[in-house]
């Protein structure tokens, strides 16, 4: 992507949108014609006359493009706020808390950002570890064959093979 352009497309410039629109207003002849005579699309006429209309300027408004924030400062200092007072939320908690309605990952990118902590998840009780099986394997390897049948291999086949 070159400088002037976004995604392909190029940006008109300052001199040409001011005298598409010189032209339109000297009557000069339709929106339709005057994009035909400037050789730009009847959009980009209409999107002029809207611009100039709405800001009183026409300069490429490239600033203004993209998908918003939907998480706003507002609602960061809310989250700010909220961890202040109870640092131990969690993420669904603070968007519940918050009123926002976006993905709990778009809460933790702004957090991150922010340097701001949270609690993972809800306080459960500790996950117990224990063995999951009866046997208990030696480290290193050691004899492996023990929990083989004779006359099985200990591949995956369940094709009868003589060891």
């Amino acid at each position: 992507m070159g400088c002037g352009s976004l995604g392909g497309v190029k940006t008109i410039s300052l001199d040409l949108r001011e005298r598409i629109l010189a032209a339109y207003d000297a009557d000069e002849g339709s929106r339709e014609a005057v994009a035909r005579r400037f050789r730009v699309s009847l959009g980009m006429v209409k999107k002029l006359l809207q611009q100039r209309r709405r800001l009183g300027d026409v300069r490429p408004q490239h600033h203004r493009s993209g998908r918003k924030p939907g998480i706003v400062a507002s609602h960061q200092h809310q989250l700010r706020a909220l961890l202040d007072k109870e640092p131990d939320l969690t993420l669904k908690e603070l968007r519940v808390a918050t009123g926002l309605r976006c993905t709990l990952p778009a809460i933790h990118y702004v957090l991150v950002r922010l340097g701001l902590t949270y609690k993972k998840r809800h306080s459960m009780p500790a996950s117990k570890t224990g063995l999951t099986s009866g046997v208990r394997a030696d480290a290193g390897g050691g004899n492996r064959s023990a929990g083989i049948r004779p006359g099985w291999s200990s591949s995956t086949n369940r094709a009868r093979r003589r060891t």
